[in-house]
């Protein structure tokens, strides 16, 4: 046997040896049940579609492939079938090229080119354009598949370098005008319109200061008020798709002024670059986790002092930047920080997360060649098919290992709770409890009023051989695959006795749900 060989068996075998040496730790959960602390969208799941071309590398890795709104298979019944089992998925369309792109329409004074490389340019590409016969496809796919669609404009038109990395002067309008109203003319359904990706505070390639942004989504606000005159419901406008900064926030929701801006978006890299060789580290720490919990609630206070008609969401978020890492950011681990965020997020009255990506990157939710669902797939369908709107208010001790998030069950009586494991070697065993200003406190557990004849719903998600960046997940014990004629597998839950303890095994995740639990809180 060979010394990699041998140091391969070694390694997996101290690993084995552990997970045998595994303890269990006690934790409790209790949950207010008099009112809601939060409300998200019933469409909080979102995913986003990205303009990148093959060419786009990272780090020596080109791991962007067809996966372009420019250039997806729009055919692929195993798309179109991931989408849909979402029966709605918000998509969100744009990203970093969103504005390099210009739209064939109307009396456009230039060329409608690809993207072409070149590395002396912003983002190391020429201007694109999009083709109306192409955008005519993309919302045919959208209309097949019922996608609730996003759509990030270029804000960068007619726009002028005032100092270094700083862009001035109006936005011009002109292409964008046309292309809205093109799409209106020919029936398109677009729930919010956005102007510009990642030009807020320091911006990523170049920014715009916030009184000249704010001046530009008044004009954006103006143009969709006059293109929708005539519908009752308008879309919304969503604004500045870039990564928070208090300040810069704060001035634009001041200058933008009252009912301007629909919905307040923001980016989440919070693992830093895809190279870093730390990113497992990070995703497993509580307390790393834990330090995003600072934007959002200074973007939740700042809503409320400087823009209460506004919600916020997230608009994109991959974790970590320059597309991921592959076998970390589209494996079974990501999905302890994926979820971890929706649970957080969620708290802090976040109608939408949009995760970057669909598909595109090391960090989509399907795999780029194939289409074929990543584990973060199968967690965001649990979400959205198990949390309702109605965030709880949840308190744990026990151990930091332990994230644990409640909501009202969607579209069912009851109650959902997630539970995150981050410990490598301890079973967390859970004791829950439910408080009310009626009925004090109950442990569910032992109220037989309650439970009798009733079953408790498990859905636990292990990584398959226990491998972390494996890129398969186990429901219940169970592979998670497509058929073989492309259909989505059932997530079935398995039945518990109610007066049973809630076993969370190390490094897994686990969705309950409690049917038979009525809360006030979860009454309409």
């Amino acid at each position: 046997m060979g010394l990699c060989c041998l140091w391969i068996w070694a390694c997996w075998n101290i690993f084995f040896q552990r997970l045998s040496m595994s303890t269990s730790t006690s934790a409790s959960v209790f949950i207010n049940g008099d009112a809601a602390i939060a409300e998200t969208d019933a469409d909080f799941i979102c995913a986003t579609l990205d303009w990148w071309p093959p060419e786009k590398c990272d780090y020596g890795t080109c791991s962007w492939g067809n996966a372009s709104l420019l250039n997806l298979d729009l055919e692929s019944s195993l798309l179109e079938n991931a989408v849909k089992a979402f029966d709605p998925l918000k998509i969100r369309l744009g990203g970093t090229l969103q504005d390099k792109v210009i739209y064939d329409v109307g009396d456009l004074k230039q060329l409608c080119h690809p993207f072409a490389e070149n590395v002396s340019l912003m983002f190391g590409f020429t201007d694109g354009c999009l083709p109306m016969s192409r955008w005519d496809a993309l919302n045919l796919f959208f209309k097949k598949t019922g996608v609730v669609v996003a759509f990030g404009l270029n804000a960068l038109n007619g726009r002028k370098e005032v100092s270094t990395g700083v862009l001035g002067g109006p936005w011009d309008s002109t292409n964008a005008y046309d292309f809205i109203q093109y799409t209106v003319d020919h029936g398109y359904q677009i729930n919010s319109w956005e102007l510009g990706n990642e030009l807020s505070g320091n911006g990523v390639g170049t920014r715009i200061n916030a009184m000249q942004y704010a001046t530009d989504v008044i004009n954006l606000n103006k143009m969709l008020q006059n293109i929708y005159k005539d519908f009752q419901v308008k879309p919304q406008l969503i604004a500045p798709g870039g990564f928070f900064d208090a300040n810069w926030f704060k001035e634009f929701l001041q200058q933008s002024g009252p009912n301007i801006v629909d919905v307040v978006t923001h980016h989440i890299y919070n693992l830093g670059p895809g190279v870093d060789q730390h990113l497992l580290e990070k995703i497993l720490d509580p307390s790393y986790l834990s330090q995003e919990e600072s934007t959002f609630q200074s973007l939740k206070t700042i809503l409320e002092n400087y823009g209460p008609w506004s919600s916020s969401w997230v608009g994109e978020a991959g974790g970590a930047y320059n597309s991921g890492r592959n076998l970390v950011t589209n494996s079974f681990v990501f999905s302890f920080w994926y979820l971890d965020q929706l649970g957080m997020a969620s708290i802090y009255n976040t109608k939408s997360y949009c995760r970057q990506s669909l598909i595109g990157g090391n960090y989509g939710l399907l795999n780029t060649t194939t289409y074929v669902p990543n584990p973060d797939y199968y967690s965001a369908l649990l979400w959205h098919r198990l949390m309702g709107e109605r965030v709880l208010s949840l308190n744990s001790n026990g151990t930091q290992y332990m994230r644990a998030y409640a909501h009202c069950a969607k579209n069912n009586t009851g109650v959902t709770l997630l539970f995150i494991n981050l410990s490598k070697l301890d079973e967390i065993i859970v004791d829950i409890s439910t408080y009310s200003q009626n009925e004090g406190q109950n442990n569910l557990s032992t109220r037989t009023d309650l439970i009798k004849d009733k079953s408790r719903l498990e859905y636990h998600l292990t990584a398959k051989d226990r491998d972390l960046h494996s890129q398969t997940m186990l429901l219940n014990g169970e592979i998670l695959d497509v058929t073989p004629k492309g259909d989505i597998p059932p997530l079935e839950p398995i039945e518990v006795n109610p007066e049973t303890p809630i076993s969370i095994a190390p490094l897994s995740i686990v969705f309950v749900s409690l049917p038979y639990v009525q809360l006030v809180a979860c009454i309409r």
